[in-house]
């Protein structure tokens, strides 16, 4: 990405005009996408395959984004959030209730996610999510957070490949017949690569921010690129996760129809 505000500001604002606003009455309408004015305080050049030539971004959160003011967020250009709900089989997010509301009424397209540890069996998180996360309109898909987390002081488990697939699938059928659409999979190089989890058929969410995805996850498709740590975002204090949907505004409008609740 560019090294200079000026010089990034001056790129979303061309992405802004060089792509067409829908068509009044056409059902993508409804679905309005902003320009992100994001900044990046690490930004990394991706090459060719820059984000910033994707038109829809987008961020996700948990509670140490804190308070968040999401009508400011949304005139930045956050045009959808993923939003932490829950994590292992017993802990809520504190800000969930807050961020989900607040998000849905600035006119943020949101879904719910679930960092997922393996202390607890998948049929007990998956019901602890939906315990959480109401089933209603509006909402995108829910997600399936897949990584290691070195640093947990409870569980640090770290089952066979094969062991990870299958609580995967428990997982991920049980919420979709819950919530009547299939999960996504958000998940960092060295779980994907450890695990295998080309195998696993869902729609991903993938994290690379240092190399262009098609160097990460060879041959992997995607629907959303996490790719930022540093992102800079009007109404978010410090820090938050930058993300971009895989398509042009048209391809993100039919992508909401068709996987929206």
């Amino acid at each position: 990405m560019p090294r200079t505000a000026s010089a990034r500001l001056a790129l979303v604002m061309a992405l802004a005009l060089a792509w067409p606003v829908l068509p009044a009455g056409a059902q993508q309408a409804t679905i309005s996408t902003r320009a992100a004015a994001f900044d990046d305080r690490d930004p990394v050049e991706f090459g060719r395959h820059a984000p910033r030539r994707l038109p829809v971004h987008g961020i996700d959160v948990s509670r140490f984004q804190g308070g968040i003011d999401w009508h400011a967020a949304a005139r930045s250009g956050v045009n959808f959030a993923f939003i932490k709900a829950t994590e292992g089989g017993d802990l809520r997010d504190p800000e969930f209730g807050r961020n989900w509301q607040a998000a849905a009424h600035a006119g943020v397209l949101r879904g719910a996610y679930h960092f997922y540890y393996f202390c607890t069996d998948a049929r007990t998180r998956a019901d602890w999510f939906i315990h959480n996360v109401p089933r209603g309109a509006g909402a995108l898909p829910p997600v399936l957070d897949m990584e290691w987390n070195p640093h947990s002081p409870t569980c640090q488990k770290r089952p066979a490949p094969e062991v990870v697939r299958r609580e995967m699938g428990v997982f991920l059928n049980r919420l979709e017949r819950h919530y009547h659409q299939r999960p996504i999979v958000y998940t960092t190089p060295r779980f994907y690569r450890e695990n295998d989890l080309g195998q696993v058929k869902a729609e991903f969410w993938l994290r690379s921010v240092a190399h262009p995805l098609p160097e990460v996850y060879p041959g992997q498709s995607w629907h959303f690129w996490q790719y930022s740590g540093t992102g800079i975002v009007g109404g978010v204090k410090g820090d938050v996760d930058l993300n971009a949907f895989a398509g042009s505004r048209t391809d993100w409008a039919a992508w909401v129809a068709r996987r929206r609740q």
